[in-house]
């Protein structure tokens, strides 16, 4: 009997040792490391709205250039309206696309990224209504979805293909912001599915699809669900499954979110907008940490976004590392961040680093109860091995 209790006990300190491994979670750090682009009005290099990042194979980033202005406030089309691409170590090198209405040009380019499968970039384009296909040279080979997206509707902004991601098949996945709903589409662009589709705050419900990721490690697809200030997350099949995240700026609390990012973790990433900065969760939505803060003027008061009908920067520009008028666009890749600063005409590039495994503290109450558990064993031998000691010594008493 004694041996059944022991084991017993044995038992339950190893449930508790396996309780405290599965609930270990990856700390995440993110620190500044460099900027790519400069505000200005169409020089070599220069970005206004930094809507869409996508990284290729080589380490060489693209981004989706706004809708062209003059230094005045007044459209030039010429301006803009095109993907520029910079080297790895941030060198302008030149663009994909021109402002237009007619094969692989834009009029205001968005959501941006490269196929893992088959290699080509797919971009939106808003006021053409469509999604661009290059291949990995930049030649233009296709335009698909071609008027699908919903038009601008009372009290928002924006409108068309909001984010752009992949399923390890290669299917494209593109949101339709006002639609409220994702588009599926096979590599060559022929639709074969529809998400969601209904406005509202229900979960599954939405208002303003923003980013969209899909995580490699699960199939789930990771939401931004902007004017909803919440991230959700559906399964494969587009079934929702939990949402996290609410109105505010507190940690874990977000203001119309538009960028989102998944790592091999499925640990998610955030561009907090209006909060000007990043935050990460974890893939329950747990909260990790946050990066940035809003760009200051000389008295130290936040600069304000620029006003519809003027230059689209800030003033004054804040280009202090870690500042930011707004987060927009963003990717992920090979441990770096890139955030879109989306008034300030730069993409800033975070190190993301993955630390140790940090006990949650359902954990360390898991590992206090592992060390009672064991101690009970402890004190429990002790004691079997002192009745025995003492019987011995009884036996002794009698047989002397």
């Amino acid at each position: 009997m004694g041996l059944v209790k022991n084991l017993s006990f044995a038992l339950v300190g190893a449930g508790f040792a396996v309780v405290a491994t599965a609930t270990q979670a990856f700390s995440v750090t993110l620190s500044y490391e460099r900027s790519i682009g400069s505000p200005g009005f169409g020089g070599n290099g220069e970005l206004f709205v930094p809507q869409g990042i996508a990284v290729d194979k080589q380490g060489n980033t693209y981004i989706a250039n706004g809708r062209g202005v003059n230094p005045d406030g007044t459209p030039n089309y010429n301006l803009g309206n095109k993907i520029e691409k910079f080297s790895p170590n941030g060198q302008y090198i030149g663009a994909i696309g021109s402002g237009g209405t007619g094969p692989g040009q834009f009029d205001e380019p968005t959501t941006v990224d490269f196929n893992p499968v088959t290699g080509d970039l797919y971009a939106g384009d808003v006021y053409n209504n469509r999604i661009n296909q290059f291949d990995s040279q930049g030649n233009f080979i296709r335009s698909f979805a071609n008027g699908q997206f919903t038009g601008l509707i009372e009290g928002r902004l924006f409108f068309g293909p909001s984010g752009v991601t992949f399923d390890k098949a290669g299917n494209v996945y593109v949101g339709d912001f006002n639609g409220e709903r994702i588009l599926k589409f096979t590599p060559d662009g022929q639709q074969i599915g529809v998400i969601g589709g209904t406005a509202g705050t229900a979960l599954g419900e939405t208002q303003g699809v923003a980013g969209v990721r899909i995580s490699s490690v699960s199939g789930n697809i990771f939401l931004a669900d902007q004017y909803n200030n919440r991230v959700q997350v559906l399964d494969p099949n587009g079934k929702p499954l939990y949402a996290f995240g609410s109105a505010g700026s507190g940690p874990g609390q977000l203001l119309q979110p538009i960028g989102i990012e998944v790592d091999d973790q499925e640990n998610v990433y955030v561009a907090d907008s209006i909060n000007s900065r990043v935050q990460v969760f974890d893939k329950n939505g747990k909260f990790l940490t946050s990066y940035g803060s809003p760009a200051l003027d000389a008295s130290g008061n936040p600069v304000p976004p620029p006003a519809l009908t003027g230059p689209p920067f800030g003033n004054p520009l804040d280009l202090t590392p870690g500042r930011f008028n707004w987060t927009g666009g963003t990717a992920l890749k090979d441990g770096k961040l890139y955030v879109g600063d989306f008034f300030q005409g730069r993409v800033q590039v975070l190190k993301v680093e993955n630390g140790a495994k940090v006990p949650e503290p359902s954990t360390t109450l898991a590992l206090g109860l592992l060390g009672i558990g064991a101690a009970a064993v402890k004190l429990k031998k002790d004691k079997r091995q002192r009745t025995i000691i003492s019987l011995e010594k009884q036996l002794e008493k009698t047989t002397v």
